[in-house]
């Protein structure tokens, strides 16, 4: 933007770094080390949770801006906060202080791509309420968290984590994102480097359009103060950590619905005696288990609701079927595959009336009761046996009176449901098969 008839604003103003508490306060506001292709918008995103922005002049060349808030105590407020909580964009440090300036003059035509976007902007935070009216000063509220959910509607384009990232960073450092679905919407947490950021971007950004007439952001503040990212792949990403996995297996390793039935059926088993597992045809993300009787399905529900399987949480709950019906005689090749009948397998753990395995029914947990152990496996191989199928074994411990069992602690829960699918029943001796169940113990 053109610097000329700017005479009276420009970048000798004075400079009051690290003595701005003794600098006059004014309300209008020298912005420094810019992007030098930065926007109105992200300039005035700053601005805005402290009150009405009354001119804006940028100085691009300088990579600088001028900011007239309606009020010297919106100013104060806004230099103050920004004094303990240094403000960014796009990832860049950005210095706010007090201008000499009593007011700016942005009557010269070169601003007006400037005020143009100040009026849009204002406009749509005093629509939103997230800015005061004028002469008056709406500070941040205190409280809120770093982490926005957000819900897009009207979904008619995808929405990745790109598109997210993209939009979400002109307001500030974005930490972590994870999606996932919810009630048949796409949901996503957002975790940004400060609460200020969170609330620049929701003020802006709640109720617009990401494409012309469809996916319509609705945006609120999570009751989460951090995220948990394990994986980062196209579902969940933490672009603080480059090193964590995928967590995705290639369809190939992880089996196909034969291994995805399996899973089921061993981490169901846990809680109750799995009869059938059905994959449903049209979702074959989402499956029916059938217990044995309504109690053990509660138990499974309740203990395996919202864990984590392969980077994706488990949803459970109950069914209005009261079977799993087996395909008829005429069903095709495909959905004779997605179901199966393990009524009469030799893996039920609660097959015997009175067995001790009803007393250890415990929820997911990252240490695992091993039992059923042969005299001639040892500590290190039965270590070797989990790290060599992938998995971090952090302690280990058997049983003093009876080395039959033993206590295995890995790295985390998701891992030791990983674990527990994989090497329960492995083959520890001719006729003896490992038996692992979760612990309430820790090591």
């Amino acid at each position: 933007m053109s610097t000329s008839n700017l005479s009276a604003v420009d970048g000798t103003d004075r400079l009051c770094v690290s003595e701005r508490a003794q600098c006059v306060p004014s309300r209008v506001l020298h912005l420094r080390q810019l992007p030098a292709d930065v926007s109105e918008q992200e300039v005035l995103a700053l601005a805005l949770p402290f009150g009405r922005v009354h001119k804006l002049i940028t100085l691009k060349t300088k990579n600088q801006a001028f900011l007239e808030m309606a009020s010297d105590e919106a100013a104060v407020t806004m230099v103050n906060y920004y004094t303990s909580a240094t403000p960014t964009v796009r990832n860049q440090p950005i210095y706010i202080q007090y201008s000499t300036h009593r007011e700016l003059k942005t009557d010269n035509l070169t601003n007006q791509r400037a005020q143009a976007a100040l009026q849009v902007i204002n406009a749509t935070a005093m629509h939103s309420g997230n800015v005061a009216t004028s002469g008056e000063v709406r500070a941040l509220t205190p409280g809120h968290s770093p982490v926005l959910r957000i819900i897009v509607e009207n979904l008619f384009y995808p929405v990745t984590l790109e598109v997210l990232q993209q939009i979400f960073s002109k307001f500030g450092s974005v930490l972590k994102i994870i999606t996932f679905t919810r009630n048949n919407q796409f949901q996503a947490l957002l975790q940004f480097s400060d609460a200020v950021h969170a609330q620049h971007a929701k003020g802006a950004l709640d109720g617009q359009n990401i494409y012309n007439g469809c996916c319509t952001l609705r945006i609120d503040f999570s009751k989460l103060s951090a995220l948990n990212v394990k994986y980062n792949n196209e579902k969940s990403r933490d672009f603080t950590r480059a090193d964590l996995p995928t967590g995705e297996l290639e369809p190939a390793a992880f089996g196909g619905r034969t291994v995805y039935r399996v899973c089921v059926y061993v981490l169901s088993g846990v809680y109750g005696d799995v009869q059938r597992v059905k994959i449903l045809f049209n979702k074959k993300e989402n499956a029916l288990v059938q217990m044995s009787d309504a109690t053990q399905a509660q138990l499974a529900m309740s203990h395996l609701n919202g864990q984590r399987l392969h980077g994706n949480v488990i949803r459970v709950t109950l069914s209005k079927h009261p079977v799993v019906q087996l395909p008829r005689g005429g069903a095709g090749q495909e959905e004779q595959a997605l179901t199966r009948d393990f009524s009469g397998s030799s893996l039920h753990r609660f097959k015997k009336p009175g067995s001790k395995n009803f007393n250890n029914i415990f929820p997911p947990s990252a240490t695992l009761h091993l039992s059923n152990i042969p005299s001639s496996v040892s500590e290190d191989g039965l270590k070797d046996l989990f790290v060599s199928s992938g998995f971090t074994v952090k302690a280990f411990k058997f049983f003093q009176k009876d080395r039959k069992m033993a206590l295995m602690q890995l790295a985390s829960v998701e891992e030791a449901i990983e674990a527990l699918i994989a090497l329960h029943d492995h083959q520890l001796d001719h006729n003896q098969h490992l038996r692992v169940s979760f612990s309430k113990s820790t090591i």
